[in-house]
């Protein structure tokens, strides 16, 4: 279905789609997948999906994302790179990304990032991810490190507890009026916002999510209310990614993600994996992530999602209940 050099050209693909292209090159995808991803195949099979009479976005199956959990989905033969691996709590399964060819990722976010916040050389990178940083294997801190050696600012860097010498960075890049980017993960920024509030003209501030147990879950409103408050800012912004996915989604200063153009969000029902609504619409969210070329481009997340009329954006508002065993129980069908 895709040549070798088809495959190892596939970002300069993604980079060229637009609205009209993006069907039938998920359609192709599909079919590729379908084909050549065992552990995709049995589900499509368990649901007894015919795969000639798939002729539309809304009729692609999506793959539950907890099978990440217990299986290795990959498509095709090769040898993994890397293995991104989820976080968890004590007696939780982590997810599992085996990737093939780590350069599409590479390419994948710096073209993201560029495409929503401009070239990523303009930007100081300080990093907050405590949680991720404690790991080896975390998508999100390979994500940063390949932002801060393109943008090769002298003050990046990462930060665990050292929250003194994180206000001290900033500090500097309020004073030189430098634009920077602090990417956090939600509890650490509350601790920074705690201790060091102060004004961050010129900091564009994005939260990954998640309290990873540290801290009382919040709704991203109360959160961005709480972040706003503590450094006078008029907006906080948000990244919507996974270790499942190699692409990410990103906000504007609004509730609203907004994905690249080789990813797309559908709302499905929360009860019925198969079922995907029309638009505008709200429901379990399913993610197609072009990028995802060697594992599986159609995901069936945990989370629950508003569609825009636009079908462009989306919002996350929140998790769905006993998401783990719900996922796990639909492959049988």
């Amino acid at each position: 279905m895709f040549s070798v050099e088809e495959l190892k050209e596939w970002p300069r693909r993604l980079f060229t789609l637009d609205d009209a292209g993006f069907e039938p090159l998920a359609l192709q995808v599909f079919r590729y997948q379908a084909k050549h991803n065992p552990v995709y195949a049995e589900y499509l099979g368990h649901h007894s999906i015919e795969v000639s009479k798939v002729q539309q976005l809304r009729q692609i199956p999506f793959l539950p994302i907890e099978l990440f959990k217990s299986h290795q989905i990959v498509t095709g033969k090769g040898v993994a790179e890397m293995i991104f691996e989820s976080s968890r709590t004590t007696g939780q399964i982590p997810s599992k990304h085996f990737v093939f060819d780590a350069s599409i990722y590479h390419e994948l976010y710096l073209e993201g990032f560029k495409r929503a916040y401009g070239p990523i050389e303009d930007y100081c990178i300080l990093a907050l991810l405590p949680s991720y940083l404690e790991r080896g294997n975390s998508s999100l801190v390979y994500m940063a490190q390949g932002l801060m050696s393109k943008s090769s600012h002298p003050d990046n860097g990462f930060y665990l507890d050292n929250l003194s010498e994180l206000n001290n960075a900033l500090v500097r890049q309020v004073k030189n009026q430098t634009p920077t980017l602090l990417l956090g993960v939600s509890f650490a920024l509350l601790d920074l916002a705690n201790e060091f509030p102060m004004p961050l003209k010129h900091i564009k501030i994005m939260e990954t999510g998640g309290m990873k147990g540290r801290r009382r879950e919040l709704l991203r409103e109360e959160l961005h209310i709480i972040l706003k408050d503590a450094f006078q800012l008029p907006h906080i912004y948000s990244e919507y990614g996974m270790t499942e996915l190699l692409s990410q989604a990103y906000t504007n200063g609004s509730e609203w993600f907004s994905p690249p153009i080789w990813m797309r969000a559908l709302a499905r029902d929360a009860y019925d994996p198969l079922d995907t609504f029309t638009l505008p619409a709200s429901g379990a969210l399913n993610i197609i992530d072009l990028g995802n070329i060697h594992s599986c481009a159609f995901i069936a997340t945990s989370d629950l999602t508003t569609i825009h009329s636009d079908a462009k954006r989306f919002k996350v508002l929140g998790r769905m209940d006993l998401s783990e065993t719900r996922g796990c129980n639909l492959l049988v069908g």
